[in-house]
């Protein structure tokens, strides 16, 4: 009886395989399903099973893959600069998966437009916001203009061989089309860390892979789940890599004010009342645990409760102070000539600038219309300045902006590269400056500080270590006609 080729086929995310081939390339990677007698396999892995086998010259007829073959011609006329060039050629030498961390304005999607043109293969590209979902739209348009370029979210729903989505719609949509793209690009891909989100690598069976982020690294180690899923970092540069280059130089300033008199007491007032229920309750809130255990424990007793509030007024008076406002206004003053963005680490402080300065805000309970509205007529020179909270931290374009003035954040590193990244797009004689305005001897100092402390950067590793690894990434080119 003549021996039957091993199929595989494409099955809600997961592949599915049979016969078993003779060979073992597959242990390790699929399971046996009793309910169908079938070997099936986590679709992500479609890759290393096709290298198993191929590596035991195992027959096989493919029918989970439904990518296509494209032609793409990029129509732009500009030159990579240094970096991209590099960042690309790191990306096709480790077989052509893994993430690349560049600062915002370097021209990640430039590289991932190159990377298209370099594989020619159907593409689904992920965004986190509406907003970047369509300029990645513009600028696909302009690169590829004789190529039909999809929507899917904000209320569109195509499935074309190049498709651009939120990671909402995305996660959505992988399950049953997970075998339509063979190179996955994850713009902001820290986001893809999400349990929901890893879902679209997971149930995607593209060989490809491409992570485009400012700022990989979590303070949960999360990101391990991505480089599993996408690859490891094959490139990164910093922004004072690329500073008076690709991207425009640039000055960090720290101001230090006080709080008032009456300010300075109402602070050392609550600070007694949260320190002396943490003294207790012996919680100390230098972890996320310690966190954890004052939410749990105010929430049983009205002196607990005290001390919630004594903490959130601890926050706003260090936020928002009357000299950090005055300081504010000093600041414009005296550059009146820049394109201003204002952060915030929260609405309420928002719109009490905006009212006072009569300055244009923007926060998540912005209107879609209205936010575009505001955003252009900032780029145009109508409203030179903009207070925004955290809504402007990423997935903006707005390469006027020159100066940065943050009243407020967070302690995190990665919104503070997020909101430099916003002022760093080069332009002819610009001069970028961060100014940060902190209130002095205030919770609000260790908060600073922490923003500035880089987490330990993940090593740049390939994601196929040595010469035989390589050659069996090009093999397996080779297998898919690249």
């Amino acid at each position: 009886m003549a021996k039957v080729t091993p199929r595989l086929t494409f099955d809600r995310g997961t592949l599915l395989l049979h016969p078993p081939p003779s060979s073992g390339a597959w242990a390790g990677i699929a399971e046996w399903d009793d309910r169908i007698e079938r070997l099936r396999a986590p679709a992500w892995q479609y890759r290393r099973l096709l290298e198993g086998l191929q590596r035991d010259n195992v027959p096989l007829e493919d029918k989970a893959k439904a990518f296509e073959n494209l032609h793409l011609q990029l129509a732009l006329t500009q030159e990579p600069f240094e970096h991209q060039s590099a960042a690309l050629e790191a990306w096709i030498t480790t077989g052509r998966q893994g993430v690349i961390i560049l600062p915002t304005g370097a021209g990640k999607t430039f590289v991932a437009m190159l990377a298209m043109q370099r594989t020619q293969r159907s593409t689904l590209i992920c965004v986190p916001t509406l907003d970047l979902m369509h300029q990645w739209y513009a600028n696909l348009q302009a690169a590829f203009p004789d190529t039909e370029i999809g929507l899917h979210g904000g209320g569109s729903k195509d499935l074309s061989s190049i498709l651009i989505s939120t990671y909402d719609s995305a996660h959505r949509l992988i399950e049953h089309n997970g075998n339509r793209w063979g190179l996955l690009i994850f713009d902001e891909v820290h986001h893809l860390a999400g349990d929901l989100y890893k879902t679209i690598a997971e149930y995607s069976l593209a060989p490809y892979r491409l992570g485009l982020t400012a700022t990989l690294e979590r303070p949960d180690g999360r990101h391990s789940s991505i480089l599993g899923l996408v690859g490891q970092v094959v490139y990164r540069a910093r922004p004072e890599d690329l500073a008076g280059n690709a991207l425009a130089p640039y000055d960090l300033v720290r101001i230090s004010v006080d709080l008032s008199v009456a300010e300075r007491e109402e602070y050392n007032a609550h600070l007694e009342t949260r320190s002396t229920f943490l003294k207790k309750r012996n919680i100390r809130l230098s972890s996320l645990e310690g966190w954890s255990r004052f939410i749990r424990e105010s929430a049983k007793s009205q002196e607990g409760r005290r001390a919630m509030l004594a903490h959130r007024e601890l926050k706003r008076l260090s936020k928002a102070s009357d000299a950090k406002l005055r300081t504010l206004d000093e600041l414009l003053q005296s550059h009146l000539e820049e394109r201003t963005l204002i952060f915030t680490d929260d609405n309420e402080t928002v719109y009490d600038i905006s009212r006072k300065l009569l300055i244009p805000a923007i926060t998540h309970q912005t209107a879609v219309k209205e936010r575009h509205s505001i955003l252009e007529n900032f780029r145009n020179g109508t409203y030179p300045v903009l207070v925004a909270s955290r809504v402007l931290n990423e997935g903006v374009d707005v390469p006027e902006a020159s100066l940065a003035i943050v009243l407020s954040g967070t302690g995190s590193h990665r919104e503070h590269v997020q909101r430099l990244g916003r002022i760093l797009r080069a332009r002819p004689n610009k001069r970028a400056k961060l100014i940060e305005v902190i209130s002095k001897d205030t919770l609000e100092e260790g908060t600073a500080k922490r923003r500035h402390e880089k987490l330990e950067p993940i090593e740049n590793k390939q994601p196929r270590e040595g010469l035989e690894k390589i050659q069996e990434a090009l093999s397996f080119d080779d297998l898919l006609n690249l």
